[in-house]
């Protein structure tokens, strides 16, 4: 009996539907932000009924969580659509979570690289601002 009923609400949740302003508080996403991803491709599950209003499914709760997720990890959004490209055309995440990581490591290889940037500037800045005290502490 209890089977029965985690079954009946796991289908019910598969079955539920949001308004964009939903998504958008549980996501913490502007509507305009949700508009936009849909408009390049990224969320192009969305369905609209009557009056042309846009209905969500779990589907593009769970996929706007992962472009979140990829967007948190410094992903741009032409990382995120070349993910959707891929996945289109093979509709598997067995083919697409090796793209993931091939970006992952891609993306983590160039925020190595800056942080070396980074790590020269600050002492460059530094070196500069022990020569500008000095000149200070000389008058």
């Amino acid at each position: 009996m209890k089977a029965a009923y985690h079954h009946e609400q796991a289908a019910e949740q598969l079955l539920k539907r949001y308004r964009i302003g939903e998504i958008g508080k549980i996501l913490d996403l502007s509507t305009r932000t949700i508009r936009y991803y849909e408009e390049i491709g990224l969320l192009n599950t969305v369905k609209r009924i009557e009056g042309g209003r846009r209905i969500y499914t779990e589907e593009d709760l769970r996929r706007l969580r992962f472009i979140k997720k990829l967007k948190l990890l410094g992903l741009s959004l032409g990382d995120m659509a070349e993910l959707e490209n891929h996945y289109n055309r093979h509709r598997t995440n067995k083919k697409v979570l090796p793209k993931v990581a091939e970006l992952l490591r891609r993306h983590s290889a160039e925020v190595e690289s800056r942080l070396t940037e980074l790590g020269t500037l600050k002492q460059e800045i530094n070196d500069y601002l022990n020569h500008i005290e000095s000149k200070i502490k000389a008058n």
